[in-house]
């Protein structure tokens, strides 16, 4: 359920925040992509249609949240040129499956929610799943995980005569890992309407552990805008 919760609040913050300076990166990134694209944690799609507008090639777009695919599907639907060319995957990284290896990988804003050990079993995954000299780029924060710091609001939009609101804290904080507890409330003037929360553990891993892992599974670095990291299949 706890997609359910937050998924009325994602666009309205992700469009605010890093998806716009993604989409100004991606032609660069994807220069001679043609034929196949795989984006892991599509999300609501906000990523999924400037892959496809940027690109002539198929979109596998994989997310397993049904909330998230609600939301991408209802985005396709209102751009009937791409229902042929968008492909979506109903489940997780590590049961991809696909005919044919793909041209690229692209992963925006999921690290933070991959756990060590699943991070560790999806590069060769992903390795299997994309052809030799293929891209794989994904965002990433430097820095290992925050420290711990109390409840903050982080962003609010108004819709109508309503507020939504999303803050966070962050209650502990250990290696690459950290535990955020995230509270999304609906205020209309100075009553809360609807409130909900999300307690939950977060990853940050450093730059050395992730190129330590890639480099284990066969990738080897590559050239990537600010922000992002790029490792091409060896």
């Amino acid at each position: 359920m706890t997609d359910f919760i937050a998924v009325p609040f994602y666009d309205l913050f992700q469009e605010n925040g890093h998806v716009p300076k993604i989409r100004e990166k991606l032609p660069a990134l994807l220069t001679g992509v043609t034929r196949s694209i795989l984006e892991i944690g599509a999300g609501t799609g906000l990523i999924t249609t400037s892959l496809a507008d940027c690109t002539p090639a198929e979109v596998f777009a994989l997310e397993p949240s049904a909330g998230m695919r609600a939301v991408l599907l209802s985005r396709l639907a209102e751009r009937p040129e791409l229902l042929e060319r968008v492909t979506v995957l109903p489940y997780d990284a590590l049961s991809l499956d696909l005919a044919e290896p793909v041209e690229a990988m692209v992963m925006i804003n999921v690290m933070y929610a991959l756990e060590p050990d699943y991070r560790k079993r999806m590069w060769p995954v992903l390795a299997e799943r994309l052809e030799p000299g293929g891209l794989l780029a994904f965002t990433w924060s430097p820095g290992g995980a925050p420290e711990p710091r109390p409840l903050q609001e982080l962003e609010s939009r108004r819709v109508g005569r309503h507020t939504y609101r999303v803050s966070s804290e962050i209650t502990s904080s250990e290696a690459e890992a950290f535990t955020a507890r995230h509270l999304y409330q609906v205020v209309e003037g100075d009553t809360v309407i609807a409130e909900e929360e999300i307690v939950g553990s977060a990853y940050r891993p450093l730059r050395e552990t992730i190129e330590a892992e890639l480099t284990g599974a066969g990738f080897v670095q590559a050239e990537a805008p600010e922000g992002m990291l790029g490792w091409r299949l060896g």
